[in-house]
């Protein structure tokens, strides 16, 4: 058993995790938070990560076009007791996990390395390497 956790998350984390974002995209694409800033941005739950004990829930966001971020998950922060209650309800765990917002900067560090791999120093030195095989 102690061998699987050191593997990753397990499938139950995994599955709730997912449960947990379906729900909270759910809830911001309909609009059931009444927050100006909420309802004028499209916000994309990208990914939610529970901890162990399933009382703990870091739930990654991307605003469309990554316009207003920080306004975004400021607003998002503001109503946490409201989506942690609507989570809780929905589906039906024996605790409301806590919800953590943050940002997700995974398709800007994709950016980022494609960009750098479309450098033409790197392109040369790459070209290079697959010559020497």
């Amino acid at each position: 058993m102690a061998q699987q956790q050191s593997e990753g998350p397990s499938v139950r984390l995994l599955r709730v995790g997912e449960q947990v974002r379906h729900v909270l995209s759910d809830i911001l694409q309909r609009g059931d938070v009444h927050d100006d800033v909420l309802s004028q941005h499209v916000v994309s739950v990208t990914e939610v990560r529970m901890s162990p004990d399933l009382r703990h829930a870091t739930v990654f966001i991307k605003s469309l076009l990554g316009k207003d971020e920080e306004a975004v998950l400021k607003a998002l922060r503001t109503n946490t007791a409201y989506l942690q209650r609507e989570v809780a309800h929905r589906i039906r765990l024996k605790y409301a996990a806590k919800l953590k917002f943050l940002s997700d900067e995974s398709f800007d560090e994709g950016s980022h390395i494609d960009k750098l791999l479309r450098d033409p120093k790197v392109a040369r030195d790459l070209e290079q390497d697959d010559g020497e095989d």
